[in-house]
């Protein structure tokens, strides 16, 4: 019977498809000596992102859609793949489950919560459908949601509502808040006696904006509502402890500010919530007497075939934000999107974004006439090598594996092609 390698061996066997990078750096396993024996935050820094394969020429500087990989769980990906289609047996593949595990336990721990309550998913798409498909809603009961909620936690609210005849109320709020508490009361202002959900998304793809969630979480409890984050533009990227934040669900990604393979999703349900919810999807397994299949949140796997790979993959990425520390990367983060957000206000540039990173995350949208956004994107690509998007203007979201080279680059970028700005 083939076997899949272990972490330390695949780490080991990596090191050979990175040879253009110094060898003290080669593998995660010497990353972390190499780090503390690094001067200098940018030093470090520069060593975390020869870990991403992306080239110099085409820099990627949009996490809120797509992040690359570090080498170690890409090469991963691509060894379990291979055992797999050596041996596709269940013999052979049995062992998937323990790395499931493994890999479960992982991304619970760096959140804050219990492995039990934990569901690796496809994406945070099917993670949000699972929470506002499975609660039991009719006639009467409202649900207060962000305007600027992703669809996923947004308009598939009002299908769900059509067919079940619940109340969808958005809450909108000002464009440059002034305070946290601004938003706080905006939502709690729009609370009644029939609200029985108050579903946010924790940074808006749109505008940037960060929620208070662990205040908003606070109203939401003290009123007895069930209470969701989507947590797409936060897992990955800040410091996230789902306990903390108070919230009765959370979901993500984990192409997106993790860093990790695609089509995973995190779908976190606080334990005493996860029996009143019912899963999406029944597929083989759900409902069996085997124990260890469905436990706790495990239930809103029941898929169908997954790809054993990626879900084994995710406890590498895991792995990382652990050694690099969670509160580093949020720092990180913070200290590159402030930056740019500073660059681009000085060079003339409008921000939808707020300055203040109280209510702002990695998020940063500037301002861009509808008919000029694609000139914008493109030329920003093809003249100056940075990739951003054209959602709600021009957007741009530096992550870990950007350096501050990056970021001036793009506020550079921005400048010289200022004519399109608002």
């Amino acid at each position: 019977m083939s076997s899949v390698p272990s972490r330390r061996s695949f780490l080991q066997r990596l090191a050979t498809s990175t040879a253009f990078l110094p060898a003290a750096v080669a593998t995660l396993a010497e990353l972390r000596p190499a780090l503390a024996a690094t001067a200098g935050v940018e030093g470090r820094w520069e060593l975390v992102r020869q870990q991403f394969p992306f080239s110099e020429e085409k820099v990627p500087i949009n996490a809120a859609n797509l992040c690359p990989s570090p080498r170690a769980v890409t090469e991963q990906v691509v060894a379990f793949t291979h055992d797999i289609d050596n041996d596709c047996s269940f013999n052979n593949r049995n062992k998937f489950k323990k790395l499931l595990e493994e890999s479960r336990s992982k991304v619970a721990a760096g959140i804050g919560a219990d492995p039990d309550e934990v569901a690796l998913v496809r994406n945070t798409s099917e993670a949000n459908n699972t929470i506002n498909n499975g609660m039991q809603l009719g006639k009467g009961d409202e649900v207060v949601i962000w305007e600027q909620n992703h669809p996923t936690n947004n308009v598939a609210w009002d299908v769900r509502a059509a067919r079940r005849g619940f109340i969808v109320k958005r809450v909108t709020l000002p464009k440059q808040p002034k305070s946290e508490q601004e938003l706080v009361d905006a939502f709690e202002a729009a609370l009644t006696s029939r609200t029985r959900v108050l579903s946010i998304t924790h940074v808006s793809n749109l505008s940037g904006i960060r929620l208070p969630a662990k205040a908003i979480g606070a109203v939401a409890k003290k009123r007895g509502l069930y209470f969701h984050v989507d947590g797409a533009q936060s897992w990955g990227a800040v410091d996230v402890d789902v306990k903390d934040i108070g919230c009765d669900s959370y979901t993500a990604s984990s192409h997106k500010w993790f860093c990790g393979p695609r089509e995973v999703g995190l779908l976190y349900v606080k334990k005493d919530r996860i029996d009143e919810l019912w899963p999406n999807v029944v597929a083989p397994g759900w409902g069996t007497t085997d124990e260890t299949i469905l436990v706790g949140a495990r239930k809103f796997e029941s898929l169908g075939q997954r790809d054993d790979s990626r879900l084994a993959a995710v406890g590498t990425m895991a792995d990382m934000h652990a050694m690099l520390g969670p509160a580093a990367v949020e720092a990180r983060m913070y200290a590159l999107v402030q930056t740019l957000k500073k660059g681009l206000h000085d060079a003339g540039a409008k921000l939808v974004t707020p300055m203040d990173e109280k209510v702002s995350g990695g998020v940063c949208i500037v301002e861009v006439p509808q008919q000029h956004r694609a000139d914008m994107v493109n030329a920003l690509y093809d003249k100056h090598g940075i990739a951003g998007a054209m959602t709600g203007g021009l957007r741009l979201c530096p992550h870990l594996y950007n350096t501050m080279e990056h970021v001036e680059r793009a506020v550079a970028g921005v400048k010289d092609l200022k004519k399109w700005l608002a």
